[in-house]
């Protein structure tokens, strides 16, 4: 239940400081005999604020129930 809430917890944040999360993804576009062009496209993966807010409080729900369980 840790690890859940630990990683929820990060999915807040990142929802709620940058919006989402951005990666590079590479394409081969054109591939003719031994010549080929590849473009890298930057991707966003967005998490509104409401959703990061959620993620983020439910991990610390998480984290606090593990805790209170285990005394």
């Amino acid at each position: 239940m840790r690890l859940a809430g630990t990683i929820l917890i990060i999915i807040g944040i990142i929802g709620l400081v940058w919006g989402g999360i951005t990666y590079t993804r590479r394409r081969d576009t054109v591939s003719v005999g031994p010549i080929s062009a590849t473009v890298q496209q930057r991707e966003t993966f967005p998490i509104s604020p409401v959703a990061g807010g959620v993620a983020l409080l439910a991990g610390i729900a998480l984290l606090v129930a593990g805790g209170r369980r285990r005394s």
